[in-house]
């Protein structure tokens, strides 16, 4: 018996009472279980895959595209100049010292690569079900791919994000070390929320319609054009439960050097995105043998 991490594959030439000659074999594809199967190992076996499938999600996004990555661009800028004309001039929500348009702007770039990620592996299972009913692979390298595909474009849309600072004169201080950890932070946050839409919407294909809403209502509760200073400070931990606002927060810190850095509300948020990874993978997981069922 040759046990993977979620299949085992039974000889049953071998089996007692197994009714056949010794040159007759047969495979038995069975759902391992128990948390000893989740072997995440696996997931590095097959990273040829997971590189060929993020190459080939980023490669459709923009095929017989008119003007191809700048799309990467305009998503953010143009709701930036939005943002900047109603909330910066109209309703004059305070963005500190900083002008709104950067303040505005340093907020929609992790907020446009989480919204894109989950928009893309929430439906990437559906999307790939010719692939996963024939060919046996980790199936969450789906949702990985999905999610990586998405850091292109915040790539591409930061570039813009370092002109604009450099046309507004800021120089970012000691604390532009921190922005990796919440760039992962970011990531990990896309993992475990498209860990639970991409399971949840091959049996229930409402999620599929329902992502938009999500991601819309999510965007007013986190701080992307206000600031968490017009949170009391007594709720600031509750407002970190929604982890990206301790990712918002912590990108103009460590970009724009507003204030002291959000600990608290950082804390909170590790902590949720840090449930949200392990449900989404644990639940993934106990749901993987049926994809191909039913996809």
């Amino acid at each position: 018996m040759k046990r993977g991490s979620d299949l085992a594959l039974i000889d049953t030439a071998s089996v007692p009472g197994h009714k056949g000659t010794a040159d007759q074999h047969r495979f038995v594809i069975e759902p391992a279980a128990g948390w000893t199967a989740l072997d995440l190992r696996e997931i590095w076996r097959y990273s040829e895959l997971l590189y060929f499938l993020t190459w080939r999600d980023i490669k459709v996004r923009y095929k017989q595209t008119v003007i191809g990555a700048a799309w990467a661009i305009l998503q953010p800028f143009l709701t930036m100049v939005v943002f900047s004309i109603i909330f910066g001039s109209l309703m004059n929500v305070s963005s500190g010292a900083v002008p709104y348009p950067v303040f505005s702007y340093t907020a929609l770039l992790p907020w446009t690569f989480f919204s894109t990620a989950i928009s893309r592996a929430g439906t990437s299972l559906v999307l790939s079900a010719n692939l996963i009913s024939r060919v046996y692979f980790p199936r969450i390298i789906v949702p990985l791919a999905a999610v990586l595909a998405a850091l292109v474009d915040f790539a591409i849309a930061f570039v813009i994000l370092l002109g604009m600072m450099l046309f507004y004169g800021i120089v970012p201080g000691v604390a532009l070390l921190a922005l990796p950890f919440f760039i992962l932070l970011a990531i990990l946050t896309a993992f475990g929320v498209g860990f639970w839409l991409s399971a949840l919407n091959v049996k229930y294909r409402d999620i599929a319609y329902a992502i938009p809403f999500l991601t819309q209502f999510w965007l007013f509760v986190t701080p992307v054009v206000y600031s968490t200073s017009i949170v009391p400070q007594e709720w600031r931990w509750l407002y970190g439960l929604n982890p990206m606002a301790g990712v918002i927060e912590g990108f103009r810190w460590a970009l724009l050097g507003q204030g002291k850095a959000p600990s608290q509300l950082i804390v909170v948020s590790l902590f949720t995105v840090i449930v949200l990874l392990a449900t989404g993978l644990v639940y993934f997981h106990r749901v993987e043998h049926e994809f191909a069922d039913v996809v």
